[in-house]
């Protein structure tokens, strides 16, 4: 852990007990570098309670579940930082969003910085405030809903909060979005937090192998589209 960094007690809130209890879906492994299954509800470096060995190369938002990898050693981190860094990662997310998406496919090409009145939040159209960042958002409608739409996304960039902010920015913010849905906030069928998962991570490793780590879609988000598709 780098200097300046939270501990993971700091990053639990200070209790790291809930952490020491939940058991780590390894779903690939080697000499160099470890991939997760992250469940929502935990902040992106909860593993490291348990594995405090690993080396955080990058991050996926407390409610946001799926693939996350992290490093063993320096080396490979600095390794994992620069595909990313040089787009040479491909993420996949499937996110469920509210509204009719008209178009098959699309890309969302809209710079990004921090809101001027949250300062949480990331905003793609609004007012803006301090460094402002390219971002670019790829997406493809998976299936459409009466009120809600399913689509494949694939970011280009790696900002922070980017899926949630430009889908926002269009109009079609992320199902049960606290933060980016406004006045289409909405949680269908008990859901309690927002549809997204990192549905997979597909790079070359540092033997130069190509690898691409997939997981499915956790029970609650299966849940809502099973529902929704019996409607």
């Amino acid at each position: 852990m780098q200097m300046g960094e939270a501990r993971p007690a700091e990053l639990l809130g200070g209790d790291t007990s809930c952490a020491h209890k939940m058991t780590l879906n390894i779903i690939y492994e080697d000499k160099d570098l470890v991939a997760f299954n992250k469940p929502a509800g935990m902040l992106f470096d909860w593993i490291l309670v348990k594995r405090p060995d690993l080396i955080v190369v990058h991050r996926l938002d407390r409610d946001t579940s799926g693939v996350i990898l992290f490093a063993k050693n320096e080396k490979t981190a600095e390794y994992i930082k620069n595909l990313f860094q040089t787009h040479q990662i491909q993420k996949t997310y499937n996110a469920l969003v509210v509204g009719f998406v008209k178009q098959k496919e699309g890309i969302i090409d809209l710079p990004i910085g921090r809101s001027k009145k949250t300062p949480l939040k990331r905003v793609a159209i609004g007012e803006q405030r301090g460094k402002i960042r390219d971002a670019i958002t790829e997406y493809t409608v998976l299936k459409r809903f009466e009120k809600f739409t399913l689509v494949e996304v694939r970011p280009k960039t790696g900002r922070t909060h980017q899926i949630r902010s430009h889908f926002s920015a269009i109009g079609h913010p992320v199902v049960c979005d606290k933060l980016y849905s406004g006045h289409k906030f909405i949680c269908p069928f008990g859901l309690t937090r927002q549809f997204l998962h990192a549905k997979s991570i597909e790079f070359v490793l540092p033997n130069e192998k190509h690898i691409k780590l997939e997981v499915t879609l956790p029970k609650d988000l299966q849940d809502v589209l099973t529902k929704l598709s019996l409607r």
